[in-house]
């Protein structure tokens, strides 16, 4: 019946001489420590003990030796492939008929796992004792079970203060019908994420919190209660109220900005239009050469001006969502032909090509915006061409919609700086004073195309050119 034991149980039980040679090793020892029966038999203990522990071995004969028994010895052993296995140790005298100890009966049992168990347990406690967190659990009739010390410095409770009380302790009593939501979603095995409400202090201070809820599972899966992670969010509102406050501030200075530069613009216009006028005049009756020559140049600076003034007015009218279109039937290739007339008549040293291959493209939209469009890209792409005097203008039927191009020999534009050439008020390069402008023509032209339904971007190497295309349909 003994016999029957040793060799079914799955606890290692190994029997020693005093000097520790093994004289008996049963089937679990086989499995927990790899040797075979006729390995270990006759050899010394130490088989299976690593070297840092060998003293170990000579406590524990002194003690048998000595008639006491040795229970729940918790110590490390090596198997046959070199692993490390935590063990328990029970170990007992072996007295011959006349009592003298003359051995020791070892019981190993492995306890790995639950040595595991143990660290997760011990990791897990250190994790929740140095969160920032408040962390606490609770049964399903909401009495507080466990309290970490953030859960203190939020609520200013104690832990013997908080544990075994019913959570509503920190509960405002308006809010008491959510401990009733909550446990009814942990109660169903629902966790409850990122929670946002209020909970209150010691000292009667209201605090808002983000809150995590999650099911208390025991090991047979039944739902024992609730563990819950509090986080103060106070900061985070408090910078989202400050936020929202300076972005409404944000929207009124805009909106002075706005009304600033739309009152501006339409009073540079009644003085503008007055010297273009009498410019005019005088450029018809001027008969001196060298005088003449002035009076063009006025009036070449002029049409600059007035040029800067109506993208103002335009900016002013985007931002307040009262930019004007027109819709109409028009022949785009004659709006670009236009376009491009005018910019050679003011550019004359300049040759750009056209190409197209059909005679009419027939849009609907607003031809004058358009044309605005068209005239501000041959208008930047002279500006940023100085050594060059050519220029290409293409028009494409693509999938179904009109595509416009106008490329250029230029500076170029850096990669890192495409995708901010289209926002407001930027200039790729802003310290070249020879280059002129607000940086606003690109801006109202995604406006434009935009508006249109179509979509416009940018292709550039630094130092050889870029091309400006959009799209309109079709």
């Amino acid at each position: 019946m003994l016999a029957a034991i040793i060799a079914s149980t799955d606890d290692a039980i190994i029997s020693k001489t005093l000097d520790g040679i093994i004289t008996s090793w049963n089937p679990a020892a086989i499995k927990m420590f790899g040797y075979t029966e006729v390995e270990a038999i006759g050899k010394h203990i130490s088989l299976v003990i690593p070297d840092d522990r060998l003293d170990e071995e000579n406590f524990i004969i002194s003690q048998i030796k000595a008639g006491v028994k040795v229970e729940h010895f918790e110590t490390v052993r090596k198997a046959k492939n070199g692993k490390f296995i935590s063990l328990s140790l029970t170990i007992s005298p072996i007295l011959d008929g006349d009592g003298k100890v003359i051995g020791a009966s070892k019981i190993a049992r492995d306890i790995s796992e639950r040595k595991k168990a143990q660290e997760k347990q011990a990791m897990l406690a250190s994790i929740v004792a140095a969160s920032d967190d408040a962390i606490i659990s609770k049964t399903l009739q909401g009495i507080i079970t466990s309290w970490n010390p953030a859960a203190e410095r939020l609520f200013g409770f104690t832990e013997e203060e908080a544990i075994a009380k019913h959570i509503s302790l920190i509960i405002p009593d308006d809010r008491l019908d959510e401990e009733t939501y909550i446990i009814g979603e942990v109660s169903r095995g629902v966790k409850v994420d990122h929670f946002q409400t209020i909970r209150k202090t010691k000292d009667g201070k209201l605090v808002p919190l983000s809150l995590t809820v999650s099911p208390v599972i025991d090991e047979s899966g039944k739902i024992i209660g609730a563990s819950k992670i509090a986080r103060d969010i106070s900061a985070e509102q408090a910078a989202q109220q400050e936020t929202a406050r300076l972005y409404e501030h944000l929207k009124v200075l805009n909106a002075k900005k706005d009304d600033f530069i739309a009152l501006a613009s339409h009073e540079l216009k009644t003085p503008l239009t007055s010297m273009s006028a009498y410019l005019q005049i005088l450029a018809r009756l001027e008969t001196d050469s060298k005088n003449k020559t002035f009076v063009d140049k006025l009036q070449h600076q002029l049409k600059k001006l007035c040029a800067l003034v109506d993208d103002l007015l335009d900016v002013s009218k985007i931002e307040a969502g009262k930019l004007h279109f027109s819709k109409d039937d028009f022949d785009l290739r004659e709006v670009i032909e236009e376009a491009i007339d005018m910019i050679i008549h003011a550019n004359p040293g300049y040759s750009i090509t056209f190409e197209n291959i059909i005679s009419k493209y027939i849009i609907t939209g607003d031809s004058h915006r358009i044309e605005q469009v068209i005239i501000n890209l041959l208008t930047n792409a002279i500006r940023y061409s100085p050594d060059s005097n050519r220029l290409k203008v293409y028009l494409i039927e693509e999938d179904n919609q009109i595509k416009v191009g106008v490329e250029d020999y230029g500076i170029g534009i850096a990669q890192e700086k495409l995708q901010n050439i289209f926002s407001r008020y930027y200039r790729v390069d802003a310290s070249n004073g020879k280059v002129s402008g607000l940086g606003i023509g690109l801006y109202i032209c995604q406006e434009i195309v935009s508006r249109h339904n179509g979509k416009i971007w940018a292709e550039s190497t630094l130092d050889e050119g870029s091309t400006f295309w959009f799209t309109l349909p079709r």
